[in-house]
């Protein structure tokens, strides 16, 4: 009579049935992983969409070869090496990104370059003349506007464009019409100090 034993793994081994789904859910998740061999789809260099864009930044003249969905931040930024225009929330609401265009102000992480072949655009960094500040720029130092300074080239800029415009005759009406602008520090009377300061040399 031969005597029946069991197996050792089978008799010490229990599997809830949490523990089972678990392992089923962990299977199939596997199963989804892309291999090591399989590549993801490229498109041709030849068939990306491009356009040849002509633009004028602080006095000199660029033409590109663009992606025409890029905005005029990127363009600045990745093909012009101007990294003074700051990318914040890259969704037009805090004002870090804003630059001249044909004297106007904008902000250009929503504003195709496309759409702006030819235009005047000024940035931070043209708005020294040989070697001297711009009286805003100035005014910001002498007024103690900034505390990290990561949104200070779009407030002088915004600023810039506000004084321009004439709406800079008082603290209430710079406050409203740079309200586009934020802050995270909360230098704003600083700010607004610069600016009344500034216009009343302009």
């Amino acid at each position: 009579m031969v005597e029946k034993t069991s197996s050792p793994h089978l008799s010490s081994t229990k599997v809830s049935r949490r523990e089972a789904l678990h392992l089923t859910v962990g299977a199939v998740a596997l199963t989804g992983l892309p291999s090591e061999t399989t590549a993801a789809p490229t498109v041709p260099d030849a068939a990306a969409p491009r356009a040849t864009l002509g633009l004028t930044v602080n006095g000199v003249t660029h033409t590109l070869d663009i992606d025409p969905r890029q905005s005029i931040l990127d363009v600045l930024r990745e093909r012009l090496g101007l990294s003074g225009t700051k990318k914040g929330c890259n969704q037009g609401a805090c004002g870090a990104c804003t630059v001249l265009v044909d004297g106007r102000r904008i902000v250009s992480c929503l504003t195709l370059a496309a759409m702006h072949d030819g235009a005047q655009i000024q940035t931070i960094e043209g708005l020294e003349s040989n070697g001297a500040l711009h009286p805003l720029q100035q005014a910001f130092i002498d007024h103690d506007g900034l505390q990290c300074g990561f949104c200070t080239p779009g407030q002088i800029m915004s600023g810039v464009g506000c004084i321009s415009e004439g709406h800079a005759t008082s603290p209430e009406e710079i406050k409203f019409w740079m309200s586009g602008n934020i802050c995270r520090c909360g230098a704003y009377p600083g700010i607004v100090a610069a600016v009344a300061d500034a216009a009343g040399r302009a």
